[in-house]
């Protein structure tokens, strides 16, 4: 039995709820430095693996690609888009009408992705990593990574002494 009801109709649900949302949006602002993870579609043909990418709007040479291991690759950026942010002293009235950048514009919704991001994927088999070839273009990101052929067995002898 609960020393407070947390029920929605009891005295404290009001203050339990305003807590709960406080926790949230404290964790949620302090998950770490990456802002985004762009979303990507993965296929699989009996050659290769295929990924697709949403990058809108970041550049080719802000895009790193590596494997971290034999089965493992990672994506990871960064995008940047400058705008002042805050209120500057004695222009409170102007902020309540948006966020006005260096240039005097404003803004007055901000809701694209911006910071570092990261993405990893495994792969179930054994892949070609010297033959993977990436692209940029209109914002997707394409990746093709070959599966590696399959190692010959190769058989032995064993020679007498």
């Amino acid at each position: 039995m609960a020393l407070f009801p947390r029920g929605p109709h009891s005295e404290f649900g009001t203050l339990f709820r305003l807590l709960d949302d406080y926790d949230a949006h404290r964790a949620d602002r302090s998950s770490g430095a990456l802002s985004f993870a762009p979303k990507f579609d993965v296929r699989e043909s009996k050659e290769a693996y295929m990924l697709d990418g949403e990058l809108p709007g970041i550049d080719q040479k802000d895009i790193n690609i590596e494997f971290s291991d034999p089965h493992t690759l990672v994506i990871h950026g960064r995008t940047e888009r400058s705008y002042t942010s805050g209120t500057p002293p004695g222009k409170a009235s102007e902020a309540a009408k948006g966020k006005e950048t260096e240039t005097g514009e404003r803004y007055w919704v901000s809701e694209r992705s911006v910071g570092e991001f990261q993405r990893s994927f495994n792969f179930p088999t054994r892949v070609d990593q010297d033959a993977v070839k990436a692209n940029l273009r209109h914002g997707v990101l394409s990746i093709v990574v070959p599966k590696a052929t399959a190692p010959q067995t190769k058989k032995i002898t064993i020679q007498s002494a």
